[in-house]
């Protein structure tokens, strides 16, 4: 094959390739997002626990 070609062929399946990342990228943010304030949310909500647990006291 002619070198011309192959550079032709890989310039055609890089944009493919680019193309569909594109679709992808926003569903994978949100999830991220997602997780993130779940595991938040989480923290926040061991955090209280822990600070709401009878009998005991911060020492100073």
């Amino acid at each position: 094959m002619h070198p011309d070609i192959h550079l032709a062929m890989h310039h055609a399946r890089a944009a493919e390739l680019r193309a569909g990342a594109g679709t992808h990228r926003p569903v994978a943010a949100v999830r991220r997002s997602q997780l993130r304030t779940r595991l938040g949310w989480t923290l926040v909500e061991v955090g209280l626990r822990l600070a709401a647990r009878p009998g005991t006291a911060a020492v100073a």
